[in-house]
């Protein structure tokens, strides 16, 4: 097991547990979503509309102040407001974006704990509540609410999520409340026991991870696997019935670690070429074509990748740094890099423990990271670094960039919006260049 796994063992104590409840291969009808008042933060001192909230962000950002986003929906308590993963359309038609939340507070009655898939058309500075899923197709036990993965079918009228307790098509419908979930097969604990001790029971199902959906909506892969030495990959496609159907399976992971990351080489294409994944200690790629695994070159020991992104080719986040690319399936660690790890403090190293790396679209010089200690940007193709300072000290695990460069960072403690390669964002940044 990846020594990096050892940082998420705080996190997951954060999320406390839900009763688990039998869920089945039918679809079953939802329970109605409770109201709960929101809660404000110093800079949001009451309700506001949406065009007062747009016009607040607009000028948050064009004096690059982070703006603070309290749109989501549920509770508005602990970590409700963290977006665990952001997804956006395959064919990238729709000029939108999904977040994928979870309302675990210990505040919040078990019954009423719920994930939410929810949209945004103006880059993040509003959300409108799409789905409720309620607490019978999660187990908040097991660390659920930090590695739940969103898969949005082109048209975004259909998604996939990935829980504890296995893969859930999520079919939206009028009022967001009545949701309607149906489960797709996926593989059980097995009679063995796997090597490793998990709170699971024979039979049960093994919790999905990562996922991605091919550009068409006609194929699927999704990651399974929880620290039982035995990740496994599927492949699905759908049928005239709109019903994901498995696949013969894909060729055995070269690792028994656990699958964090994955993305396509080409997302857009309906037929991609390879599949890059992300394990608990490696690096590799997938040629669709021959079947056959390559593992990337340069990447260090015990490196959980825990993001990717192939823009402008291939970007790790990992636990004990961030890798750049170096040629045809190899990277390089940044090593030049002193992050600023510490608001007020001047410690600083190339030792970052990323969760995420993302890289504009519309400029490839552009990087932004996020990580255990914070949020750091680079306009250099990742030479140097600067720690956005504007945010709350804390976690933070999402980013996002959107068409005009601003960026939507997420962690444990909320959802922004930021705008750090604005000329304006100097006097907010801080860097180390020795």
């Amino acid at each position: 097991m990846s020594g990096c796994w050892k940082l998420k063992k705080k996190a997951r104590l954060l999320l406390v547990a839900v009763p688990v409840m039998v869920w089945g291969q039918t679809p079953l009808p939802q329970i109605p979503a409770p109201n709960y008042p929101a809660l404000t933060s110093s800079k949001a001192t009451g309700a506001m509309s949406s065009g007062d909230d747009s016009d607040l962000a607009r000028k948050d950002l064009s004096s690059c102040h982070v703006h603070q986003v309290k749109s989501l929906p549920g509770s508005h308590l602990f970590a409700s407001e963290f977006i665990e993963t952001i997804a956006t359309d395959p064919t990238g038609a729709i000029n939108a974006v999904w977040a994928l939340t979870s309302d675990l507070s210990s505040k919040v009655p078990a019954l009423d704990r719920a994930m939410y898939i929810s949209k945004s058309s103006d880059g993040g500075v509003t959300w409108t509540q799409v789905a409720r899923i309620d607490s019978r197709y999660f187990d908040a036990g097991i660390g659920e609410g930090l590695r739940n993965g969103l898969g949005v079918v082109p048209g975004g009228t259909e998604f996939v999520i990935t829980t504890q307790r296995g893969l859930f098509q999520v079919f939206p419908q009028s009022n967001a409340s009545a949701t309607v979930v149906k489960s797709i097969p996926g593989p059980r604990v097995p009679h063995v026991r796997p090597k490793v001790t998990i709170p699971k029971e024979e039979g049960d199902p093994v919790r999905a991870g990562v996922v991605l959906i091919t550009a068409d909506g006609k194929r699927m892969l999704v990651g399974y696997g929880y620290f039982d030495l035995d990740p496994q990959l599927f492949s699905y496609h759908k049928d005239e019935e709109g019903s994901w159907i498995e696949d013969r399976p894909l060729p055995r992971l070269p690792t028994d670690m656990d699958l964090l990351s994955m993305q396509f080489d080409d997302s857009k294409n309906p037929h991609p070429g390879s599949l890059y994944v992300g394990t608990g200690d490696q690096a590799y790629r997938l040629n669709l074509h021959t079947m056959k695994w390559v593992r990337i070159r340069g990447v260090g020991p015990d490196s959980a990748i825990h993001g990717m992104t192939l823009v402008g080719g291939l970007h790790l986040a990992a636990c004990w740094g961030i890798y750049n690319p170096a040629g045809t399936n190899a990277v390089k660690r940044v090593t030049n890099a002193r992050f600023l790890l510490h608001r007020a403090k001047d410690e600083t190293g190339p030792n970052l423990r990323a969760y995420g790396i993302e890289v504009d679209p519309s400029n490839p010089e552009r990087e932004v990271v996020t990580s255990i200690t914070g949020v750091y940007s680079s306009k250099d193709g990742g030479k140097t670094w600067r720690r956005l300072n504007d945010l709350p000290e804390g976690e933070f695990r999402t980013a996002h960039f959107n068409p005009d460069g601003s960026v939507i960072i997420s962690g444990i403690a909320g959802t922004f919006l930021a705008n750090p390669f604005s000329n304006a964002c100097s006097l907010h940044l801080r860097t180390r260049n020795h």
